[in-house]
């Protein structure tokens, strides 16, 4: 689980300029677009794939993303990050606004970059760092596929567009300048890791973005994202701020609870219901929620009693998996993706002081081929992913909220695509 210990979802940071007046953020909210790396905006985007190839690379990738669970217990540098990532966001690096993020950043070209020293708190919170011999941060990091990057603790003004369409009435795109963020910018960098220029951590450690983006604003530490469907070419909506608020009808609210790694958002699940069977975890059962993992990932003891009912409840043909992962499939040959989704039952998750969000059969369930319909949800093991995990199919049509000072995560079902 290389990437949740040092965030929440791994996002690519790339740029587009605009002549837009930048603005520090002033309390009423901010948004920016979040691009699903698959979707039509992403550089990563594959024509000749069909939506069921897509979701099988998706499958694939949660899966490397899952198998390591350590990381940097501030969210700010890993020493062993991830290199699967979900989605990506625009910005820019500067005054004056550098070059596209997707290039090589030169700091002699800005005008507000600086170093960090080896004595201040940033470095002696920021895991794998060492001191150089001219007194400055030094850090290196090493990636789930062999990659590594080493270079110097900086800080640097980075700027977000606001997303499209998002500010009613607005005559003119806004952004967002968030100065000296504390970031790794990276002198030396080997493998595949960097095929963009790197990751933003959302997490709720306190070198991640959220919490730079508190301190250097009055938006708070508080963030939400509503995420589209895989199905549809739609980008998904990131907010910070009063845009953060979850305000839809049925929202509901559970406590985040303490977790190993303070940058993991952690709640408790107390019960999973599939119709009118509850079923309670056999132990006290913590779960991160993630958006950069795909599938959901339980204790194995529990998913065992889910994938039981389930099969209990569902009258169609098992068919032969496509993914290991994803091992309890049906036959549903000739069925539309409406008429399927009526076949499968929906699965009810209770949290921690009583929230409950009802997920509908295509959260629970995902067409993995045509006519191959699976559970999305695989074991927790212990030569797999080790945190259970609600995912982004899950989350799909959701709009979830992060509030780091009321230290709570707000769930509501919501129209993502057209949000």
């Amino acid at each position: 689980m290389a990437g949740r210990a040092l965030l929440l979802a791994v996002l690519v940071l790339t740029a587009q300029l605009c002549g837009c007046t930048a603005y520090v953020g002033d309390g009423g909210g901010f948004s920016v677009e979040f691009i699903h790396r698959d979707s039509p905006k992403s550089p990563f985007h594959d024509p000749s794939l069909t939506s069921y190839d897509r979701v099988l690379a998706a499958v694939r990738r949660s899966t490397a993303r899952s198998s390591y669970a350590g990381g940097s217990p501030g969210g700010a540098v890993s020493e062993v990050v991830s290199t699967p990532f979900e989605y990506l966001i625009n910005g820019t690096a500067g005054p004056p606004p550098g070059a596209p993020l997707s290039a090589v950043f030169d700091p002699s070209s800005s005008s507000s970059y600086g170093l960090v020293g080896c004595r201040s708190d940033s470095c002696r919170a920021t895991y794998g760092t060492s001191c150089g011999a001219d007194s400055f941060c030094r850090y290196r990091s090493t990636y789930s596929d062999g990659s590594t990057a080493t270079g110097i603790l900086s800080t640097e003004t980075f700027t977000f567009d606001d997303a499209p369409g998002v500010c009613v009435g607005c005559r003119a795109r806004s952004q967002l300048l968030v100065p000296r963020v504390i970031f790794g910018c990276a002198t030396n960098v080997t493998g595949k890791a960097f095929r963009l220029t790197g990751n933003v951590g959302l997490g709720a450690g306190s070198g991640s973005l959220v919490n730079q983006i508190g301190a250097a604003t009055s938006l708070g530490r508080r963030f939400s994202y509503c995420l589209a469907p895989f199905f549809v070419d739609a980008s998904s909506i990131l907010s910070f701020g009063a845009r953060a608020a979850v305000t839809e009808p049925g929202a509901v609210t559970t406590p985040l609870i303490p977790s190993a790694v303070d940058a993991f958002y952690t709640v408790l699940l107390a019960s999973v219901r599939i119709g009118n069977s509850t079923i309670a975890p056999p132990k006290r059962s913590p779960v991160i929620v993630d958006s950069g993992t795909v599938l959901t990932y339980l204790d194995k003891a529990l998913l065992d009693q889910v994938v039981a009912e389930v099969a209990r409840r569902i009258k169609l043909p098992r068919k032969q998996s496509p993914e290991k992962l994803v091992d309890l499939c049906y036959d549903v040959a000739g069925e539309s993706s409406e008429a399927w989704a009526k076949l499968f039952p929906e699965v009810t998750l209770g949290f921690g002081g009583g929230a409950a969000i009802t997920l509908p059969a295509r959260n629970a369930f995902v067409e993995a081929r045509k006519g191959t319909v699976c559970l999305a949800m695989s074991p927790v093991t212990d030569d797999g992913p080790v945190v259970a995990t609600i995912g982004s199919i899950a989350q799909q049509d959701f709009h979830v909220g992060f509030d780091l000072d009321k230290r709570a995560i707000t769930f509501a079902a919501a129209d993502c695509a057209s949000s």
